[in-house]
C-alpha cells in the first residue's frame, strides 16, 4: 500500500465528520435565528457573549473581541462601535492603559444576553444526544489503516 493508500479516510470517518458538522450547523442556524428575533446581528449575539464570558481580571478590550470571534482587529473596531452606539456596550479606557479600550455590557445588553443565554442553554440540553453521538461516531470511525 502507498502512503496515499495509507491516508486515505474510510465512508465510516466521512459520515462520522459530517453528521457532527449537521449537528453543530443545527446549533449555529438555532443561534443565529434566536438572535435575529431578539433583534441583534450574530455577531453582535457572539461579541456580548465573548465580553460577558471574559475571564480576566479587567473588562475585555476590543483586541479580545478579534481573537475570541476571529475577526480582523479594525473589524472588532467597528463592531464595538456599532454596540456603543445602539447602547449595548460601554467602552472606556483602561485605568492601566490608556490605549486599551475597555469594553462592559449595559444592563440593556445584560439583559438581552440573559435571554438569550437561556434559550441557547436549551437548545444544547435538546441537541446533546445528538452531538455527543456525533462526536462519539467520529472518535470510534475507523481509518483506512489496517483494515484491508
Amino acid at each position: 500500500m502507498d502512503a496515499e493508500q495509507g491516508r486515505r479516510l474510510s465512508k465510516e470517518q466521512y459520515q462520522a465528520l459530517a453528521a457532527f458538522r449537521h449537528q453543530l450547523r443545527r446549533f449555529l442556524a438555532f443561534s443565529e435565528t434566536a438572535a435575529a428575533a431578539a433583534g441583534l446581528p450574530p455577531q453582535q449575539h457572539q461579541a456580548l457573549l465573548a465580553i460577558a464570558g471574559h475571564a480576566g481580571a479587567e473588562p475585555p478590550a476590543v483586541g479580545h473581541l478579534a481573537e475570541h470571534l476571529i475577526i480582523a482587529p479594525h473589524t472588532a473596531a467597528e463592531l464595538a462601535a456599532r454596540m456603543v452606539e445602539t447602547g449595548l456596550v460601554t467602552k472606556a479606557p483602561s485605568p492601566t492603559d490608556r490605549r486599551r479600550q475597555q469594553l462592559t455590557l449595559t444592563p440593556k445588553a445584560e439583559a438581552l444576553l440573559a435571554r438569550l443565554t437561556q434559550a441557547h442553554l436549551e437548545e444544547l440540553r435538546n441537541l446533546e444526544p445528538a452531538l455527543a453521538t456525533a462526536l462519539g461516531d467520529l472518535a470510534r470511525a475507523p481509518g483506512r489503516e489496517g483494515n484491508g
